[in-house]
């Protein structure tokens, strides 16, 4: 998405802002009631939101109204959602916001990721009294967005590596408490945009710059894990994975118990040296790698941030 055709964007919405900004006094920002409600899922790589306008406290009446109403739902939603955009974790220690902070991300692309929603036109509620509209982003699409690298950086490897099981896939099953690498704590593994593996030597085995970005279009917008229950990996079924994970990972991949986290925001999942080994030992399964064929199980209670 160009700069230029998000600086138009946002202009537009500026002027459908200021243009509002003299309605009457019932419809004055602090007295109209426009709310937003939504839910960060990240199992779905998606974040859902939902924008209410109280008709009556934006002084807009019916029929005639409706077009005002959904012009004004459709300026303050960049306003609402900006906040939860802003918020979310890139890794384990920054946020969008703290990439703004530091020059590294622009507040211009930040909104463009906003527009970019699949948004749901404005309907009425059941007593006539509010004036409904939905929005969809993609986090994958949001990922997208600070992958830089052109070629992908090449996985550790080791002098003399043993013969390995080729395998399908990678899931790292990290869905309990785990101990937090450097405390005498434990927390639950949380989800972000991209997450780090490390072994329990602390070598890094996966992150951000080893995905081969030769497929991501914004068309087709690719993220470097998938986030799931564990219920989708223990399935009554030949592989006991549900469809969307067996599609990633096949029917024969590699499953990792991972035995600490890492992160001053704790997203890290760290692992056993042997299955690190297991994976950087041999070129099919490095090559899993390159291609983000990764699982990690979380817990149901970090998959959803409502707000």
């Amino acid at each position: 998405m160009s700069e230029k055709f998000l600086l138009k964007k946002s202009i537009h919405v500026l002027c459908v802002l200021c243009g509002y900004f003299f309605l009457s006094a019932g419809a004055v920002h602090g007295q109209r009631k426009i709310d937003i409600s939504g839910t960060i899922e990240w199992d779905r790589m998606e974040i859902n939101a939902a924008v209410s306008l109280d008709l009556a406290s934006a002084n807009i009446r019916l029929p005639t109204g409706r077009i005002q109403g959904e012009e004004l739902i459709g300026a303050e939603y960049i306003t609402l959602i900006r906040p939860w955009i802003l918020s979310l974790p890139v890794d384990s220690s920054l946020t969008i916001h703290d990439y703004i902070d530091a020059g590294n991300f622009s507040l211009l692309r930040a909104e463009g990721l906003a527009l970019s929603a699949k948004a749901v036109p404005p309907s009425l509620s059941g007593d006539f009294t509010k004036l409904k509209s939905s929005y969809t982003i993609s986090l994958a699409g949001i990922s997208a967005e600070f992958i830089r690298h052109s070629r992908p950086a090449e996985a550790r490897r080791i002098l003399a590596p043993a013969p390995q099981t080729a395998y399908t896939g990678i899931i790292i099953i990290a869905a309990e408490e785990l101990p937090l690498h450097g405390t005498k704590s434990s927390a639950l593994t949380l989800p972000c945009l991209f997450p780090k593996i490390w072994d329990t030597n602390m070598n890094l085995v996966y992150e951000r710059n080893t995905v081969n970005t030769a497929s991501n279009t914004e068309q087709n917008p690719r993220s470097i894990v998938r986030y799931t229950a564990a219920e989708n990996i223990f399935r009554p079924t030949p592989s006991g994975l549900s469809p969307e994970v067996q599609a990633l990972v096949g029917d024969k991949p590699l499953r990792i118990m991972a035995r600490g986290v890492f992160g001053k925001r704790p997203t890290d999942p760290i692992i056993d040296p042997a299955d690190a080994l297991a994976i950087i030992s041999s070129e099919e399964n490095r090559r899993l790698l390159r291609e983000g064929r990764v699982v990690i199980v979380l817990n149901d209670e970090v998959l959803k941030d409502e707000f």
